[in-house]
């Protein structure tokens, strides 16, 4: 075994203060769930404190990553998105399509980088005149 999974292996929670496992070697899927899996089945941790974690070790990097997991049984189903909610996203989602220079909705997500639509932040640059030709 190398030394990365004895660092991540600890099941009695003695050097990380909540039980800590190896990538991919968690307890079973019935007991417990990172985030993205409880809301896959429609679930949320509802405030319950984080049962264990996963953890990952980049040897080249030299980071190390963690997933929390939270018991799926003391998990509540997720909360139903209310009217509101939806005209709220809506509204936000029409504000990320909408450029601010020229004020056009697109039908994609604003670039954060450039701040503005592509034609807005690139400007066709006008065509070289031609010898005899007046501007």
């Amino acid at each position: 075994m190398s030394a990365a999974f004895g660092k991540c292996f600890d099941p009695t929670g003695a050097r990380y203060g909540i039980p800590t496992y190896p990538w991919k070697y968690a307890p079973g899927d019935d007991e417990l769930a990172t985030r993205r899996q409880l809301r896959a089945r429609g679930l949320r941790p509802g405030g319950q404190p984080i049962a264990a974690q996963v953890m990952r070790v980049n040897r080249r990097a030299g980071t190390v990553r963690v997933a929390y997991l939270y018991r799926i049984d003391l998990a509540l189903p997720v909360r139903p998105m209310t009217s509101r909610k939806w005209g709220a996203l809506a509204l936000a989602m029409l504000a990320r399509r909408t450029c601010p220079k020229c004020q056009v909705v697109y039908g994609y997500c604003m670039p954060r980088s450039l701040g503005m639509c592509v034609l807005c932040a690139f400007p066709p640059s006008p065509a070289p005149a031609r010898e005899g030709e007046t501007p």
